[in-house]
């Protein structure tokens, strides 16, 4: 995602401005808590005669002031802020580290919590206590995305771009299982052996993110009868797919603290 920069013709103005988020804060205790764990330095802090927090980290900070009334957290549509960085998954990795440390678990669901992160994605979320989502963005995001996938590919393989959208872009890993799974009713007669399969292995990620295992024994069931279609470097691409899914259960697991097991998929 590139930012658009303006000339303006006013005398006298410098292009030297510095934006920071003011967000609403439901409750200072969890807000300052969960940014203290994440490894944030309070930057300013005060209570009376109203509420105004600040939390730094690098470069950037984030100020949070008393919430207006109506706010619900659980809707999660409070506020944001766009971080935008070179590098999202040191982030992504040092806020995961961190959570380990300060709550024996990574905050995986519900508020506050992290999205997850996989190789080569150009955005994350945090979403703190009140329900503003703090986006974490590579900067050279590409600018362009096509809503409903990619036009130049076949049906199959624009299906599972839309649902890379759905997945990294709205964190809607249901309509991305929907999409992949209508694409494959629609159009699996037209599509080559190691597309389906490619296929088969993203529901089977989708379905450990949903937490609908009891759906990850027949898309098994399905992704193995395609495997003797394959040649060797196409097992490969299809493995690394399906580490993705072992990765994550891995990563679930360790959301649910010290006592947490990975299952089998």
């Amino acid at each position: 995602m590139n930012l658009i920069s303006t000339d303006l013709p006013a005398a006298g103005i410098r292009a030297n401005e510095t934006t920071v988020p003011l967000l609403p804060c439901i409750s200072s205790e969890e807000t300052t808590a969960f940014y203290r764990a994440l490894g944030f330095e309070i930057a300013y802090e005060m209570h009376k005669p109203y509420l105004y927090l600040a939390f730094a980290m690098s470069g950037f900070q984030l100020h949070y002031g008393k919430a207006p009334q109506g706010i619900d957290p659980a809707d999660e549509d409070a506020g944001g802020c766009l971080v935008m960085v070179d590098d999202v998954a040191s982030y992504h990795a040092a806020f995961t580290a961190a959570m380990r440390a300060s709550y024996g678990k990574v905050l995986a669901k519900g508020r506050p919590r992290i999205t997850r992160y996989r190789p080569g994605a150009t955005r994350f979320t945090l979403v703190d206590p009140t329900g503003n989502s703090i986006i974490f963005i590579r900067r050279d995001e590409p600018e362009d995305l096509e809503y409903g996938g990619d036009k130049s590919l076949p049906p199959l393989r624009r299906a599972l771009d839309n649902a890379r959208i759905y997945r990294e872009f709205k964190n809607d890993d249901k309509a991305a299982f929907r999409a992949v799974t209508s694409a494959l009713r629609r159009h699996s007669g037209d599509a080559t052996p190691v597309n389906r399969a490619i296929a088969y292995a993203t529901l089977i990620e989708l379905a450990t993110a949903l937490d609908e295992r009891e759906r990850i024994p027949a898309l098994r069931a399905d992704l193995e009868a395609l495997l003797t279609e394959l040649d060797d470097d196409e097992r490969r691409l299809v493995a690394d797919d399906l580490q993705l899914a072992d990765d994550l259960e891995t990563w679930i697991a360790e959301s649910a603290g010290p006592r947490g097991r990975a299952k089998p998929l």
